[in-house]
């Protein structure tokens, strides 16, 4: 897989791909023939034979459920087909060669059916879904039906991952060339299911012209950038990371571990009076120093080999804590600045922004986020616009962790389980980019994979995980990711 591969179009960009492709030469009725036939490939892969109800629109949606219908029909299952309004275009063309009896959505018989294929209106709705395409849905899930989605499920922004009104929740969503933002983005991946990308015939040269700026994230879009571990390496030649405590010490600790395992060669961690027995305690591999007060600061930071800065984790809120990051960023060395570090500026953005020098990463959760910034929109366009205007990478932290960077490239996570909902599991997210960018990787991506090993490491220990056995599966993980690169050359 490359990292085009793992483009996310908006439905604007999408069109722009249709047309692309037809203007060299691919008819519309080609690729709609080809999307119907990847629907119907995809339900004979996952359903035994059953009777059939395709609802279909008058768009290309519609256009993919007439062939969807006359390719299953073909096949000896039992298709029925329900239609809203008069077809346009090519879907004129492919109703014209379904040869069934078809009905209003208003007028459907719901005796025996097995299976429902959402072909109403896919990523193009940009209203409320109501009325009789709305009712229909309805009646599917309220009687337990199956509902493959072609696109996605009817009434979902593909853009936003939003629900207009009201979609269904798919068992199965086919879509074509290069998935959607909605496809990842919460309300929206819940109501997908099991989505299947299908290869239509549209050239991948069409995205030179689209140039997406929106990616899923997974190691082909960052793995060229992992650090690599050479024989004639040593520890210098890793990063030294420094970490600025709290007093809350657990924070700082499960930072240091993950920041160590993700392969910083050295940490140091500067903490306050009365807890450097309780910082080295557990951690004999790292370098704990005393940080007694402000005027302490400048001393520690002034070794240039420490060369990447975490400050935030337990640290606390109040001037301190914003003197402490103002002094951080003023190295212009790369910096994370997490949990406090992003809570000692509520209300005050500006301020923060005026702070930044070099390369900086900032993972907030969604509180901490609205702190700081403008809630309105999506989590993407939010992500994106906060990214844009702060000049610093935004890991906006959650079950679809959204990765924006100042110039606008953006990713979407998807690898989280559920489990990570529990405390202390920031804290390790937080030192794995530490880790990762003391390395000497760049920001975005050292951000993104942070995030993917993070997801990786708490899916392989299932649920009852706690955020300390996070960074103990980071190694395995690397190890498969360094074999995946070994094959590739």
């Amino acid at each position: 897989m490359q990292a085009g591969d793992l483009a996310l179009l908006t439905t604007a960009q999408m069109y722009q791909a249709d047309e692309a492709a037809i203007a060299g030469g691919i008819a519309g009725t080609i690729l709609m023939e080809a999307a119907g036939q990847a629907v119907a490939d995809a339900i004979r892969r996952r359903y035994g034979r059953c009777p059939v109800l395709v609802l279909a629109g008058p768009g290309n949606n519609g256009g993919d459920g007439y062939v969807v219908a006359r390719l299953l029909a073909a096949q000896g299952w039992p298709v029925r087909l329900a239609a809203l309004g008069t077809p346009k275009g090519d879907a004129a063309t492919m109703a014209q060669a379904w040869t069934g009896p078809v009905v209003s959505l208003d007028a459907i018989d719901w005796s025996g059916i097995g299976l429902v294929v959402d072909a109403l209106f896919g990523a193009g709705l940009s209203k409320l879904l109501e009325g009789a395409p709305r009712q229909a849905l309805e009646k599917a899930e309220a009687l337990g039906l199956p509902i493959v989605a072609i696109d996605v499920p009817s009434g979902l922004s593909g853009d936003t991952g939003a629900v207009l009104g009201y979609a269904p929740r798919a068992a199965l969503t086919v879509t074509f060339f290069r998935g959607k933002p909605g496809h990842l983005l919460l309300p929206g991946r819940g109501l997908c299911g099991d989505v299947v990308l299908a290869p239509i015939g549209i050239p991948d040269s069409v995205l030179d012209a689209i140039a997406p700026s929106s990616w899923r994230n997974a190691p082909a879009l960052w793995l060229g950038t992992l650090p690599r571990l050479r024989p004639e390496g040593h520890k210098y030649g890793r990063g030294h990371a420094l970490i600025l405590g709290g007093r809350m010490t657990g924070a700082g600790r499960l930072a240091a571990l993950a920041a160590r395992r993700a392969g910083a060669g050295l940490l140091s961690l500067a903490v306050p009076p009365g807890t450097v027995d309780i910082y080295a305690a557990d951690h004999p591999g790292s370098i704990v120093v005393d940080w007694p007060d402000a005027a302490a600061l400048p001393d520690i930071l002034r070794d240039p080999r420490r060369n990447a800065l975490l400050i935030g984790p337990g640290l606390g809120v109040g001037e301190e804590t914003r003197a402490a990051v103002a002094a951080v960023l003023a190295t212009g060395r790369p910096t994370v600045l997490d949990a406090d570090a992003i809570s000692a500026f509520a209300g005050d953005a500006a301020g923060l922004k005026s702070l930044i020098r070099g390369y900086c990463l900032l993972t907030p959760h969604e509180g901490e986020f609205a702190r700081l910034f403008d809630g309105q929109g999506d989590r993407l366009s939010r992500a994106r616009r906060a990214a844009a205007w702060l000049g610093a990478t935004i890991l906006l932290k959650g079950a679809d962790s959204v990765i924006a960077a100042p110039d606008g490239r953006a990713a979407i996570n998807h690898n989280a389980p559920p489990w990570l909902a529990t405390a202390g599991t920031g804290d390790v997210l937080a030192g794995l980019a530490l880790g990762l960018l003391a390395q000497g990787m760049p920001v975005f991506e050292a951000a993104c994979a942070a995030c993917w090993l993070h997801g990786e490491a708490a899916a392989g220990k299932g649920p009852g995980m706690i955020a300390e056995d996070i960074a103990p599966a980071i190694p395995a993980v690397l190890a498969r990711l360094e074999r995946i690169r070994r094959l590739r050359g």
